[in-house]
């Protein structure tokens, strides 16, 4: 029983951020409240939240020697060995802190958001590419920081902020970091690869590609299940899927569209980890149509739909065609009811308010999503005769969606979806096409 209670003390950190004379202090708030749900997801649990007014960052600690002690004194006072900032700390403020907090105690681990996550993303990590990309982005932030910590890093990392490639392997190879992020790289790369050739396979089949994407926990993998019964993990949790997984929906109608769950969003997510994952988020980028899935149940709704379109802009999909997805409706109280009508993802576009759970409102997302496919483009069936049937090849060869073709004693009969060019190349094999009749 005492083991177990040791293990549980261990989970437990305190919080800390900074306010400084340029930060709004509701969202220093509103991020440390994030940064909790964070810590949630990674197995642990706040003991306290601790911000610092100060109207310029110190350089050796970032809060100053006074609000150092103050911390030290709370965490051993309370057996506390985890604390974690909201902010990066750079190498030498971690040792500082360290150092400083734990006195002549037993040692205090200081972590900063951006490494936090990095546990979640190793947590969570489960195909070779999401652990190869995971170990990567851990290198390149964390290996400065772990390097030269002392004995501390010849045991096994077993608590938060350990996870990963371990301190043990960051020690003994510590002068070979640079090969092995290079080796990581180039695995990465014939990864990529092979993505790049499944994405030309998928270009070939000419199928919408849809990816669906929005902040952590907004349930994205919960509507691709719903939409596709695809069966993948979906928690409520922060950033419970890393994988993208791709499943095909066929709409009412007949059309059929590949659609892609992708990792979650957050705000200030690390660059180094958008770099690590760029083929990855880079789906979104592959999309004909990107679904931005919101939690409308979620009061900072408005910031972070905010995040994803900043994001979706640095990824250089900002411009692809969206369809806005309001979920978790079946969660909304009143008052965010009434807000509804408040969140506007602007002018002209297209919105949709789901329950991806329950299921509620799915018919509706599938007629936008036929909607916007269809934009430009018909529906036809072609009658063409078996002496002509090169103009079936031209269908292929011009990526118009076929979906359906008869052979007939005399003729073939194809039904097919192709946008206005293709159509007036194939108009006389339409036997409903009326030839405008000539003014004399």
């Amino acid at each position: 029983m005492k083991e177990q209670n040791q293990v549980e003390l261990k989970a437990r950190a305190v919080l800390v951020s900074i306010v400084t004379r340029n930060d709004d202090a509701d969202e220093v708030e509103k991020s440390l409240d994030e940064l909790e749900r964070l810590l949630d997801t990674a197995g642990g649990e706040t003991f306290a939240r601790v911000v610092q007014g100060k109207s310029v960052p110190d350089p050796r600690t970032l809060i100053g020697s006074g609000k150092v002690k103050e911390i030290s004194e709370l965490c051993q006072n309370n057996d506390i060995r985890l604390v974690i900032f909201d902010v990066d700390l750079s190498p030498i403020q971690i040792r500082n802190l360290e150092d400083d907090l734990s006195g002549d105690g037993d040692r205090i681990r200081v972590i900063d958001r951006s490494m936090l996550i990095l546990d979640i993303f190793a947590l969570h990590a489960a195909s070779a590419e999401g652990k190869l990309q995971v170990e990567l982005a851990q290198l390149q932030y964390t290996a400065p920081r772990l390097v030269g910590r002392g004995a501390e890093m010849s045991r096994l990392g077993g608590g938060i902020g350990t996870r990963g490639p371990g301190e043990s392997k960051l020690e003994s190879d510590r002068r070979h970091l640079k090969r092995r992020i290079d080796a990581l790289k180039a695995e990465l790369a014939e990864v990529e690869k092979n993505r790049r050739t499944m994405r030309a396979s998928r270009d070939r089949s000419d199928i919408p590609q849809i990816a669906i994407v929005g902040y952590t926990n907004a349930g994205k993998s919960t509507l691709l299940n719903t939409l596709t019964g695809a069966g993948i993990l979906a928690e409520d949790k922060l950033f419970a899927t890393l994988d993208p997984t791709t499943r095909k929906l066929t709409l009412e109608g007949g059309e059929s569209v590949l659609l892609t769950d992708t990792v979650g969003f957050i705000r200030n997510l690390p660059h180094h980890l958008i770099s690590a994952f760029r083929s990855t988020l880079e789906e979104a980028v592959y999309a004909d149509i990107i679904l931005l899935l919101l939690d409308a149940s979620d009061p900072e709704c408005q910031a972070q739909m905010e995040v994803c379109e900043s994001l979706l802009s640095e990824l250089g999909a900002g411009e692809k065609p969206k369809l806005y997805v309001f979920n978790k409706c079946d969660r909304m109280t009143d008052e965010l009811s009434g807000a509804r009508t408040a969140i506007k993802a602007g002018e002209g576009d297209r919105i949709v308010y789901i329950s991806a759970l329950t299921g509620e409102g799915c018919d509706e997302l599938c007629l936008q999503i036929r909607d916007i496919i269809r934009e430009g483009k018909r529906r036809v069936t072609f009658i063409i005769p078996n002496a002509e049937q090169g103009a079936l090849s031209r269908l292929y060869s011009e990526k118009a969606s076929v979906e359906e073709v008869e052979y007939g004693y005399d003729s073939v009969r194809v039904v097919a979806t192709v946008d206005d060019r293709v159509y007036g190349l194939m108009k006389k094999y339409d036997p409903d096409y009326k030839a405008p009749k000539e003014d004399f």
